[in-house]
Formats: structure tokens, C-alpha cells, sequence
């Protein structure tokens, strides 16, 4: 049996869709606000939360990141009546695993249900079990997306092409997609088509019989043949020769080209492109994942220290913190290399913030004050508000704005006033008064 929260202020809808679960074996609590629904999961820890778009006081969508940055294991399905695609483009890229049209049909709303909590669970006992030293590894919203289109795509023979920037880690989702499908026994072959000089790419892919061109003194098995039955994976497949292009048929491919633009430019083949492009996984950006930062910080130095046979390390929190806000150009690459660096060059066996500059990363050149991730989610917080019926929404902006910044630095600071104040440039009594207003916003 699951406990389900529903979060809604039409009493109706609660009371039918609540009906509908328990008749179905489920334990459901109703909520009729946001800010009750946010204090029931501070006692509780439901397997999931339905929430509606539209509450008084409070936006879903902003409830939704809420919930999301302090349970991000938690699913969610969002309703609305409101079916614009703002809206409905906003509430996956705040974290919801579904998206349902009010007025919904109720055995499409308990299927929807069942199917979040069948694929939550699925991603659990994943994240239960033993982590490969190169696994892909994520907690965030974006990479949990990643993980459950893994699992729906790695039953299917289908080509896949794999997007994402340099250094996001496409083979290793390439390798996952690989052991969770039925050829996991069969080889695995992986082939940088970028590094191979074109006069010999067509002879790796499809092989040679010997004395077919000079120098061939014996017969090769290209690739192609290497993996029959098993896995091809094509990296860098954007950067192949145009005249080998069409020789492609059944491959996994990964590019971190835009194959679209390509396409259009005519440096990429379109019949080629329609082959590979049947699924289509695309790898997140680092900067796109900050919550993922420290896990893989982590996970990185231990198995920096393991290789290098150092003795065992740790982050400081302070340094974990510094990191998430960095920006990495070169994505998880980049913070694995710099994990390493760090675990040579760190002088005690915690890594503190201070260690970071001595690294002699570029990395902190760039910080998430100077970057997008907060004002894209603003963005899409204003686009969903003023697509409706928004009224006083700078007021309500700022406010939240406040909010977060004053829990913040009250929380880095251990609730010391005067140094939260330092930190944020605000005088203590200014930041008493707002933390006065904030309450009684919350009230």
C-alpha cells in the first residue's frame, strides 16, 4: 500500500480522486493548501504527491521546485485546467513526472498513478543497488528523467542517438542502455569515429579481406561484425565524413553536435539522420544538474584516492557547496579531473574550500551567480504566472526572493544574525524586519 498526498483547493476533486486511490489500496491524505501539504511532508514521506497548478497563495509550480529541491525523490504529477504549453512545459522542466488536463478522465488519472509509482519504484531499487564505479550517477530531476527513458528505451532493438555536450557522459549511458537489454552477453563496441583519421574509418567500420588495398596482409573484422548480436555505439558520429554517411544502418550513435543544425547546413545527411534519430536520449548539462554536484564529487575522490592508493579523503561541506556553484565547461569530465587533482594536491584528509584554488582550476572564473540556471527557472516561473491570470507578480517574486536568500545565509551562518546580515550587505535590523515580513507571509 502507498500513501499518496493530493494538494488541491477544489474539495471535489480531492474527494473523487481520493476515492478512486483508496478503492484502488492506496492510504491518501487531502490538502487543501500548499502550505499545509509542505508541513505534512517535514512529519511524512509519501511515495507520491498529486498537486494542482492553480493555489491560493502560492503557484504550483513554485510549490513543485519547493518540494522537488527538498525531496528529490519524491514524484509528482501535476493537474491543471490550464492545458497552454508554458504551463505544461514548465511543470516537467520543474520535476514533474506527469501531467494531468483537468477535467481528466479518473481511470487515465489512477493509471497515471500507478505508473509513477511503478517507475519511482523501479528507479529506487536502481539507486539501491551497488554503483559500478562508472555507472551514471544523479539525484536531480533531470538525470532521473535520463534513468526512467533508459529503462523504456533498452527494451527496444531501435536505433538511439544520444545528445548532450562534451563530456556529460553519452557512452556511459550507452553502456547502461547495453547491460539493461536483452544483448547485455553479447559484446559491447565502442568506436570514436572522430579519432580515426577518414581514409581508415571505413575499413574499422566494415572491416577488410586481405590484399583488398596495399598493406592489407591479412583479413580484419570491422566493428559492424565485432558486435553482431551485441552493441555498436558510434561516438562523435556528427564529426563522420559525409561519404561514409550512408553506410550507416543499425547503430547506437552519441554526438554532442546539433545534428538538426547540420542537417540544415548540409554537413550531415538527412535520410541518415531520420535512421538514427527513432529514439533520442539527450544528456543534461552539468550546469543544468547542480544538485547532482556533490554526489558526484564524492563519488569521484573516492575512487580518485583508490587508484592513486592515497589515504582516504573527504570533502568539507563548505567545499561541496563551493563546487555546486561553479560552472564546468567540460561538464562531469571536468569535475572528475579536477576530483583527482584535488586528491593529490590537498594537503590533509579533508578537502576544504580553500584547497579548491589551489587546484589551479578555471572553473571558478565562472560562478552560478553569473551564469542562467536561476533566471531560466524564473523565466519559466514568469512565462507559466503571466500566461494566466497573474496579479502583483514582481511583489510575489520578490518576496520569494527574499525568502530564499534570508533562509540562506541564516542557514550557511548557524542563525547568526549579524554575520547573515555581513553576508547579504543588509544591516541587522533590516534583515530582522524582513525576516518579520517573511513570517507573516508564511502565516
Amino acid at each position: 500500500m502507498s500513501q499518496i498526498f493530493i494538494v488541491d483547493d477544489d474539495r471535489a476533486v480531492r474527494f473523487v480522486l481520493a476515492t478512486a486511490l483508496r478503492d484502488a489500496g492506496h492510504e491518501v491524505a487531502e490538502f487543501a493548501d500548499a502550505e499545509v501539504a509542505q508541513t505534512a511532508l517535514r512529519r511524512a514521506a509519501p511515495q507520491l504527491l498529486v498537486c494542482d497548478v492553480r493555489l491560493p497563495g502560492a503557484n504550483g509550480l513554485v510549490l513543485l521546485r519547493d518540494i522537488k529541491a527538498a525531496h528529490p525523490a519524491l514524484p509528482v504529477i501535476v493537474m491543471s485546467a490550464f492545458t497552454d504549453v508554458a504551463t505544461t512545459a514548465a511543470a516537467y522542466r520543474e520535476g514533474a513526472i506527469d501531467y494531468l488536463p483537468k477535467p481528466f478522465d479518473l481511470a487515465q488519472a489512477v493509471a497515471s498513478v500507478h505508473r509513477a509509482l511503478h517507475e519511482s519504484e523501479q528507479t529506487n531499487v536502481a539507486a539501491r543497488a551497488p554503483t559500478p564505479r562508472h555507472a551514471l550517477l544523479g539525484e536531480s530531476a533531470p538525470m532521473r528523467a535520463v534513468f526512467r527513458l533508459i529503462g523504456r528505451v533498452a527494451a527496444s532493438d531501435l536505433n538511439v542517438l544520444i545528445t548532450g555536450e562534451t563530456g556529460t557522459g553519452k557512452e556511459l549511458v550507452a553502456r547502461a542502455l547495453h547491460q539493461e537489454s536483452a544483448r547485455r552477453a553479447r559484446p559491447f563496441i565502442a568506436l570514436n569515429t572522430a579519432a580515426i583519421p577518414a581514409e581508415l574509418l571505413e575499413s574499422e567500420l566494415f572491416g577488410h579481406e586481405a590484399g583488398a588495398f596495399t598493406g592489407a596482409q591479412r583479413r580484419m573484422a570491422g566493428r559492424f561484425e565485432q558486435a553482431e548480436g551485441g552493441t555498436l555505439f558510434l561516438d562523435e558520429i556528427g564529426d563522420m565524413p559525409l561519404a561514409l554517411q550512408t553506410r550507416l544502418l543499425r547503430v547506437l550513435a552519441a554526438t554532442h553536435q546539433d545534428l538538426d543544425a547540420k542537417v540544415a547546413r548540409g554537413e550531415f545527411r538527412a535520410d541518415l539522420m531520420h535512421r538514427l534519430d527513432v529514439l533520442r536520449i539527450h544528456l543534461p548539462a552539468l550546469r543544468d544538474r547542480r544538485a547532482d554536484i556533490p554526489l558526484l564529487a564524492r563519488q569521484f575522490l573516492a575512487a580518485a584516492v583508490q587508484d592513486l592508493k592515497l589515504p582516504e579523503k573527504h570533502f568539507a561541506q563548505a567545499a561541496l557547496q563551493a563546487l555546486a556553484k561553479m560552472e564546468f565547461p567540460g561538464n562531469v569530465r571536468q569535475l572528475e579531473n579536477l576530483c583527482r587533482r584535488l586528491a593529490v594536491i590537498a594537503p590533509g584528509a579533508t578537502i576544504r574550500r580553500d584547497d579548491l584554488d589551489e587546484a589551479g582550476t578555471s572553473v571558478r572564473s565562472r560562478s552560478v551567480d553569473a551564469g542562467l540556471p536561476w533566471e531560466s527557472a524564473l523565466r519559466a516561473w514568469a512565462d507559466a504566472e503571466l500566461a494566466g491570470d497573474a496579479e502583483n507578480l514582481h511583489a510575489q517574486a520578490r518576496e520569494r526572493l527574499d525568502r530564499v536568500l534570508l533562509d540562506a545565509a541564516l542557514a550557511v551562518h548557524d542563525g547568526h544574525r549579524q554575520n547573515a546580515a555581513r553576508a547579504l550587505g543588509l544591516g541587522r535590523n533590516t534583515l530582522t524586519r524582513k525576516l518579520g515580513s517573511s513570517r507573516k507571509s508564511r502565516e
